[in-house]
């Protein structure tokens, strides 16, 4: 726990020139099984794992841990099988029927705002816990409503708007990075970073990160960065 927030992990993979998708209508494979094996190991170290309204519409995640050894040794630790599944909506366009609501043992957390907030919960019935927010989607009170709830260690998989809000706030504490072995070269494709968020063209994210480590899943290059120019827990 950091303060008022848990540690927050950012999970991300894009191209070799920086995008996370291609301009077609089916979407564009980055991570190979290797990757994915190493993905579902860091969920496993996760007490939540987050990701974006927007990529539940368009990806459907189960956000599970996958693993059945994975899933039996967080049940061993007295943890469910899968982390908590977190989302944050400023609409409520969710769909009940969607992956990321599926009886599965895992708890889930809807962040909305507080004008959808009453709609949202009739249409999810049990199905999800649905919190209020006073401040929009902002990330701070997400973060330290789930530091409320016992929630130590965040996984943030997306989508990219989700990724950078927490990159330009200063609120991520490490991010894995998969670097494909593909070019997209395509100025329509979406970016890691693209978008209106970063502020002024040319401003940098606040804050350098430090390469912490360099390893190899199949053919994708994953690095490890931590926030604040030095190693962390």
């Amino acid at each position: 726990m950091y303060g008022n927030r848990p540690y927050v992990l950012l999970s991300a993979a894009m191209s070799a020139d920086g995008y996370i998708d291609d301009a077609s209508p089916r979407r564009l494979v980055l991570s190979g099984p290797e990757d994915l094996d190493r993905v579902d190991a860091v969920r496993a170290g996760c007490d939540a794992i987050m990701v974006g309204a927007g990529t539940i519409r368009a990806d459907n995640p189960r956000l599970l841990v996958r693993d059945e050894r994975r899933r039996e040794q967080r049940r061993q630790r007295g943890e469910p099988a899968s982390p908590v599944k977190v989302t944050i909506t400023s609409t409520g366009a969710l769909d009940p029927d969607a992956a990321f609501f599926a009886a599965d043992g895992a708890g889930k957390l809807v962040y909305v705002t507080a004008a959808a907030a009453e709609p949202l919960t009739d249409r999810l019935g049990d199905r999800a816990a649905v919190i209020s927010l006073r401040t929009g989607t902002g990330l701070p009170e997400v973060l330290a409503d789930l530091a409320g709830r016992g929630i130590g260690r965040l996984m943030i998989e997306g989508g990219a708007s989700v990724l950078r809000q927490a990159l330009w706030q200063g609120l991520a504490d490490e991010l894995l990075l998969a670097v494909a072995p593909v070019f997209v070269a395509d100025p329509a494709a979406p970016r890691l970073l693209g978008g209106g968020l970063l502020a002024a063209p040319g401003r940098a994210v606040p804050g350098r990160m430090w390469l912490a480590g360099l390893e190899r899943a199949g053919d994708v290059a994953v690095l490890r960065y931590l926030a604040g120019g030095q190693a962390r827990a």
